[in-house]
């Protein structure tokens, strides 16, 4: 696939260290799932499904591309309209998907609905407290960031029970961290006004994924931090969550809603 900000198609690089964080999210939530069948909503390339230890799933994105030589079911679909019968499956991920709507409550609502009474979904998304810039959405392919509170207070609005949980990252992790954030600023600096908030979000969605081939793209210098990087790097925890890399919401007791759609 061609490579863009949009999602993670390979470990290749400099593109190792998110692509590892992509890993550890499916493995570590893992302990959470519920029952079969497993819907992977927003599942992009389906890199990592089968470390969530079910043998039922489906795969959803609304990108074709992705989708082709999945080895299961897959649907393409938008994830805030899931084409599923109410009440039809048991658990439900969402890893680094939920940023990517302008309307997110509309896919946690869906979600709620399509999952049986005692089913469990997990979503994981990253923590605006420490992704980027807190005070402003650098990613183009996001429409929204949450810190650990918001999607807290989002999932409460379609679920009785939400535990909250943090994917925190270790020291090798989190220097090379520093280093991005530490180039992101320099970057940004270039721009005091903001005048990037006046560029059309296709302008800057291509901008953006220029950059990211330029700077970690085939063929480019590779930081030897970058390369150390493994699914090992990263932890599950539930304490100090505004410092965590990525929030993550284990939902249960769905609500339906009145009069809600039935596929």
């Amino acid at each position: 696939m061609k490579l863009t900000g949009e999602r993670v198609t390979t470990p290749e690089g400099g593109f190792n260290p998110t692509w590892q964080r992509h890993v550890a999210a499916y493995q570590l939530i893992a302990r959470f799932m519920g029952s079969e069948p497993l819907l992977d909503l927003g599942c992009g390339v389906g890199h990592s499904y089968q470390l969530l230890g079910r043998k039922r799933t489906i795969g959803l994105d609304f990108d074709l591309e992705a989708l082709r030589g999945q080895q299961r079911p897959v649907v393409r679909a938008d994830m805030r309209r899931i084409p599923l019968a109410s009440a039809s499956i048991g658990s439900v991920s969402s890893v680094q998907s939920l940023e990517h709507v302008p309307d997110p409550e509309r896919t946690v609502d869906d979600v709620a609905r399509v999952l049986t009474d005692n089913g469990v979904a997990v979503f994981v998304t990253p923590n605006r407290l420490t992704f980027g810039r807190p005070d402003e959405i650098i990613d183009p392919w996001h429409f929204v960031e949450f810190d650990p509170e918001q999607l807290r207070a989002l999932c409460l609005a379609s679920f009785d029970s939400v535990e909250m949980w943090g994917l925190f990252g270790s020291p090798t992790y989190l220097e090379f961290q520093q280093g991005e954030l530490a180039k992101l600023n320099r970057l940004l600096r270039l721009d005091p006004l903001r005048l990037r908030r006046l560029i059309p979000r296709r302008g800057w969605q291509w901008a953006y994924s220029f950059a990211l081939e330029r700077s970690r793209g085939a063929g480019r210098p590779v930081p030897p931090l970058a390369l150390r990087i493994t699914p090992e790097d990263f932890s599950l925890g539930q304490d100090d969550l505004d410092s965590c890399l990525d929030v993550i919401a284990v939902c249960r007791s769905p609500r339906r809603v009145p009069g809600g759609r039935e596929s």
